[in-house]
């Protein structure tokens, strides 16, 4: 029988294109840009990033049939990623995602062609129950219908697994169920938890204690440069970001999402899995890639600098037989 798949990731998995743009950009005319290709999608990203940490890692999606559908397979495998549950779609276009990118790193536009995921239904999702069994912690994201999103949260609550999802972007945060029971972690903005709850914006902490009051076990609702609330049964703390140089901040929502997972996988408190969540959002702002490219365990230990002091301590990261790796917390940053 296969190992047991620690983290199952469910959800979007793209091509990406990104184009970067050395002077304000202006509407309605043509603005200078340079443009890179690279792979993406929420839960692609995640599980690649858990997948460079060492985390034995599956994903389910839907790709089209095509060359770009190809090549992104070819590269989760090479990875070590289980791509067994991963659907390909008929004469579909495989998701695709552009970003156009500002002088100071921030993001001017996304733009989204994802209605593939559509496809992928409740019966995608049975089909892949010989995985989702393997699992201790599904993550899926909200480029998944409502419909497949209530069905998750309903196999939580048979206790076949720990669910944490992703509310992705204000429209598709709509997506999520009315009751949160079910949920044992939900990763949003405030924009997001805005868009969910309706009304008027609320404080970031009133936000996330309405999530708890809708049933979710943990909120971490993030709040960008500002870090983070924590919101769980042991109560409410903010969470400060890591100071980075950030030349493209697009992958640091993903990147926090696969350091916490990756910290929580390892039996550490939330709390401390989001400072490393932080920690990885950060180093990730700073290359441009959704993935930092280097990105090991080794190698994120040996940013643990950034946060000892202003956040308190953190734990070194460990390999499986429980010895630690990397240079230690007197290790410059990477």
């Amino acid at each position: 029988m296969p190992g047991k798949k620690r983290i199952v990731c469910v959800g979007g998995a793209t091509l990406d294109r990104r184009y970067y743009a050395a002077q304000p950009l202006i509407a309605g005319t043509s603005n200078p840009v340079m443009g890179e290709r690279a792979f993406g999608g929420v839960a692609r990203n995640v599980a690649e990033s858990l997948a460079r940490l060492g985390v034995e890692v599956g994903l389910v999606s839907i790709l089209g049939q095509d060359e770009a559908g190809d090549a992104l397979l070819g590269d989760l495998r090479r990875l070590g990623v289980d791509v067994s549950a991963v659907a390909r779609a008929e004469d579909e276009r495989t998701g695709e995602y552009v970003a156009v990118i500002a002088p100071n790193g921030d993001l001017f536009v996304g733009l989204a062609d994802m209605e593939i995921f559509s496809l992928l239904t409740p019966a995608h999702i049975e089909r892949a129950a010989a995985l989702l069994a393997e699992a201790a912690i599904v993550f899926a994201d909200c480029n998944l219908e409502a419909e497949l999103l209530a069905d998750l949260a309903e196999r939580r609550r048979r206790g076949a697994f720990e669910l944490v999802l992703d509310a992705v972007s204000g429209p598709k945060a709509r997506r999520l169920p009315r009751s949160l029971d079910g949920i044992d972690l939900l990763f949003l903005n405030i924009e997001e938890a805005s868009s969910y709850l309706g009304g008027p914006p609320q404080t970031p902490e009133a936000a996330a204690a309405a999530l708890r009051g809708r049933g979710a076990r943990a909120v971490v609702l993030t709040l960008g440069e500002k870090g983070a609330i924590v919101a769980d049964a042991k109560g409410m703390i903010h969470s400060p970001a890591v100071a980075a140089r950030a030349i493209d901040v697009t992958g640091a929502g993903d990147a926090m999402i696969a350091g916490t997972l990756y910290s929580l996988d390892r039996g550490e408190a939330l709390a401390d899995a989001v400072r490393m969540g932080a920690l990885l959002a950060a180093i990730t702002t700073e290359h441009g890639a959704s993935v930092h490219p280097e990105l090991s365990v080794g190698f994120l230990s040996a940013g643990l600098g950034r946060i000892i002091g202003s956040a308190g301590a953190a734990t070194l990261p460990r390999e499986r037989d429980g010895r630690p790796t990397g240079k230690g917390q007197g290790s410059e940053p990477p």
